[in-house]
């Protein structure tokens, strides 16, 4: 075989490798699609889906300090009236926290920080810690151009009181029923300097 003829033939491996390739990556996507359509017949009309109140009231006091309930904005409304579960947003005059009573495992419950970016913050000193009360908190600072910089902590706890700082950790541990619910998602959200 000569050294032009087996340069061809290469050549031609390499090209149906890559068509080959390509038609794998499209039939998963088609097969992604199908599965989100379907997912999407399933769930409930929104009439079914409209917020609910709490099972249990919502806290009157946060670490000592008097709450106080803060409207929802009209898109946090739009978006509590698809969540499988109850919103509040509360102050205690010194940070804001937003209380999300979540009764069934759902990936609307999206980590803070997400959340964040998607208005237009810039995410910055993101870690683990632990509050006086050694509650452990997934925490970040939260940048944005003309407006204040804001020291943003999250939470989830579950029925037996376990809690996670990850929401792919928390759903996980919920789909497979390694945690039971009502759970309650904390995020809180105070100005720095």
């Amino acid at each position: 075989m000569s050294l032009q003829s087996l340069d061809r033939l290469l050549f031609a491996n390499q090209f149906m490798q890559r068509i080959a390739h390509k038609a794998a990556f499209v039939l998963a996507m088609v097969l992604c699609v199908a599965w989100s359509a379907a997912t999407a017949l399933q769930a409930p009309p929104a009439s079914a889906r409209a917020p609910q109140a709490a099972s249990r009231p919502w806290p009157e006091t946060w670490d000592g300090a008097r709450l106080h309930l803060i409207a929802l904005s009209e898109v946090e409304q739009r978006f509590a009236e698809r969540f499988p579960g109850s919103i509040a947003r509360m102050t205690d005059g010194e940070q804001t926290l937003v209380l999300r009573e979540v009764r069934t495992p759902t990936r609307m419950l999206h980590p803070a920080a997400d959340c964040y970016r998607a208005l237009g913050y810039r995410i910055e000193q993101a870690r683990l810690e632990r509050d006086p009360r050694e509650r452990l908190w997934r925490c970040f600072v939260a940048d944005r151009a003309g407006g204040p910089r804001l020291r943003v902590c999250e939470r989830i706890v579950d029925a037996g009181g376990n809690a996670f700082t990850d929401t792919s950790a928390w759903y996980w541990a919920a789909a497979s029923g390694k945690s039971a619910g009502p759970w309650q998602a904390v995020t809180t959200a105070r100005a720095v300097e």
